[in-house]
C-alpha cells in the first residue's frame, strides 16, 4: 500500500493519495491529520486520489465505517479521483454515509477536482 497525505495548516483541504489496498494501519496514519484539520477549521474538504487502487483490506473496512459515522457531517466536499469505472460507482455508493457533496473525476481531470474543492458553494 502506498499512502500519501498532504495538507497545508492554513487550508481546510486535505489530499489523500492511495494505491494498492487501504489497510487498518493507513487509517492510523491519516485519521489524526483529518481530525486536526476538523478541529482547526470545522468542516474540511478532501481530495481522495486513487491510482492503481484495489479497495480495502477487511480490517480497513471497519475503520472506514467507524470513520464515516464519526465524521458524517465534518466533510464539506469530497472529490474522488480515479482511473477505473468501479471507483466512479464507489463515489455514488458513499453518498448515504456522509453529508458531503461528492464528485467523481477521472485521473486526467485532477486539476479540475482541485478547482471544484476550492470553489465556494
Amino acid at each position: 500500500m502506498t499512502l500519501a497525505v498532504q495538507a497545508k495548516p492554513e487550508e481546510k483541504v486535505l489530499e489523500i493519495r492511495v494505491s494498492d489496498k487501504l489497510t487498518k494501519e493507513d487509517y492510523v496514519s491519516f485519521v489524526p491529520e483529518v481530525e486536526r484539520l476538523i478541529e482547526r477549521h470545522g468542516k474540511i474538504r478532501i481530495l481522495f486520489e486513487m491510482r492503481d487502487f484495489h479497495g480495502w483490506e477487511l480490517s480497513a473496512l471497519w475503520e472506514d465505517t467507524t470513520f464515516d459515522l464519526k465524521h458524517f457531517a465534518d466533510i464539506e466536499r469530497l472529490a474522488m479521483v480515479g482511473d477505473k469505472k468501479w471507483e466512479e460507482w464507489m463515489a455514488r455508493f458513499c453518498r448515504p454515509f456522509t453529508s458531503a457533496k461528492i464528485q467523481y473525476f477521472p485521473i486526467e481531470e485532477i486539476e479540475k477536482a482541485r478547482v471544484w474543492l476550492e470553489a465556494d458553494s
